[in-house]
């Protein structure tokens, strides 16, 4: 593979992501020229003076190979050197055709199989337990005949392919992102639930937490080269979700348990590490991995831990030049997610979580506005992605 200094272009595949407009943004003020691909024709980022260039390609849920055709025919140009992964699909086809995409651009993922251990959340735990790291008592679905606690059921793999399902065919793709929450005594639908998530659920136990973490970094072969570590205020919803409005934090628990965790994976790329902190002992416990850039990295970039930069270096074979280090207590906002989370307060409902005030909720987040008046997609000097993600929103609300 041919990688001079004139291939310095940077291919980001999204549907509506926060990370990407992240992505953009840091890797254009460093002179990167950067390709935006969507099936969507109103990404936000289309919108953005710092997009060079904005096409179309399949939908990976439509025709995931068809999908991955597309990015191959875009890395294959003269000028591409890397492709970011911003989707749960982008994780799972750069890995899985890493040859393919290994012959024009150089890239910044785990193999097959360690990609399996992590969107294979019950494959997760048990490493993560094994490593000594709290988490929650998981089971699969069928093997749960006492209800007389509080639980969950949850989705066993982060995305549904063939390569985890018999079922599914190598153009097929899918992702399940339904939580079911059940009262102590509650008996689930078993054969609805496995209708429902096309595949056998897992079953946790309901971890009582006081706050909700990520730990994010950025590996090359299992050694951490950047780190980062935000607290969530709130979520897409006030049951949880990803964050919408997140402070950077420091704490020494989290950073040795996502190191714990990352190395016991030998990871490769970049890692979005959530976690509880479980209200009664105060420790970190697993939620999940997202194998990707992620929602909150927006704030990421803010508080001065430059993961798209960092992922460029490394996929590049400049590791050495990654700046580790962050600003302590910076925030940043999702406006539409806050939107979604006062209206959530209005609309949801958890047998878990109580339900805050409206009024007090929509006082917290004017207050926040305030205090940390930075924003994903709101930026005085390049408003097209705020203006053109209102007229998604709007269109999609009908």
């Amino acid at each position: 593979m041919a990688t001079t200094e004139n291939r310095n272009a940077v291919l980001l595949p999204t549907g509506y992501d926060p990370a990407t407009y992240a992505c953009l943004r840091s890797l254009s003020d460093r002179g990167l020229r950067v390709i935006v691909a969507s099936h969507h024709d109103d990404v936000p980022e289309f919108a953005s003076r710092f997009c060079d260039e904005a096409l179309t390609i399949p939908s990976p849920h439509d025709d995931l190979l068809a999908y991955k055709d597309a990015l191959v025919g875009i890395a294959a140009r003269s000028d591409v050197r890397t492709v970011v992964p911003i989707r749960e699909e982008d994780s799972y086809v750069l890995t899985k055709y890493r040859e393919e995409f290994e012959a024009y651009v150089s890239l910044l993922v785990p193999d097959l199989e360690t990609l399996r251990n992590v969107h294979d959340r019950k494959r997760l735990f048990e490493i993560a337990a094994q490593a000594g790291l709290a988490v929650p008592e998981t089971r699969l679905l069928s093997e749960v005949d006492d209800w007389s606690e509080e639980m969950i059921v949850k989705s066993r793999y982060n995305l549904l392919t063939d390569e985890y399902l018999d079922a599914y065919a190598p153009d097929e793709a899918e992702e399940v992102k339904t939580v079911t929450h059940l009262r102590p005594g509650e008996r689930p639908d078993s054969e609805a639930l496995v209708a429902q998530m096309h595949h056998e659920p897992l079953v946790q136990e309901y971890v009582e937490s006081s706050d909700e973490y990520l730990f994010g970094a950025v590996c090359d072969r299992g050694e951490l080269l950047s780190t980062f570590q935000h607290r969530q205020i709130r979520g897409n919803s006030y049951t949880g979700g990803g964050g919408v409005y997140r402070e950077s934090v420091d704490v020494p628990a989290l950073e040795r348990a996502g190191r714990t965790l990352l190395e016991a994976l030998d990871w490769h790329g970049v890692a979005c590490i959530e976690y509880m902190r479980d209200a009664e002992t105060g420790e970190f416990v697993l939620t999940e991995i997202n194998p990707r850039m992620y929602q909150s990295l927006p704030l990421t970039v803010r508080a001065g831990a430059d993961f798209p930069l960092h992922y460029w270096l490394a996929a590049t074979d400049r590791p050495d030049r990654v700046e580790s280090g962050y600003e302590v207590g910076a925030g940043s906002h999702l406006l539409y997610g806050e939107l979604g989370y006062l209206l959530s307060v209005l609309r949801d409902d958890s047998p878990h979580v109580e339900r805050p005030s409206l009024a007090a909720t929509a006082w917290e987040i004017l207050a926040s506005c305030y205090d940390h008046p930075n924003f994903d997609y709101l930026r005085l000097d390049d408003p097209g992605p705020f203006v053109q993600g209102v007229r998604h929103m709007l269109s999609a609300r009908g």
